[in-house]
């Protein structure tokens, strides 16, 4: 399995909590760095965190303080542990692997579904 592969979504009440899981075969051994998007119904597709080879991490101003990224390279798999989740964090969350060479080729997962209902 080359694609990343979501998982963790589903339906909680407002300031409720999630973890998302994206397992990515071989990436962490292939100095790849995962991002996280997350493309609302009708909206644009915007990348709310990502995790760097060397761990550094970035998050959009939306989920900062809330949102969590992580990575266990033995498992290959990084986490997007959300809490206090809103109404507005309802989207279909990607991740997507990124850097040179072999970590940009089909590098998008098919995504997960997160419903915060208020």
């Amino acid at each position: 399995q080359l694609r990343p592969v979501e998982s963790g979504g589903g339906s909680v009440q407002a300031g409720g909590s999630l973890r998302l899981s994206c397992t990515a075969p071989a990436f962490a051994s292939n100095g790849c760095g995962i991002s996280w998007f997350r493309q609302a119904a009708g909206g644009q597709r915007e990348r709310v965190s990502f995790i760097n080879a060397d761990d550094t991490t970035w998050y959009a101003d939306s989920v900062k303080g809330r949102f969590t990224v992580s990575k266990d390279k033995g498992k290959d798999t990084v986490y997007l542990q959300m809490n206090g989740l809103k109404a507005e964090d309802t989207a279909m969350y990607f991740c997507m692997r990124f850097g040179v060479g072999w970590c940009a080729l089909n590098n998008w997962g098919q995504g997960t579904q997160v419903t915060v209902s208020s």
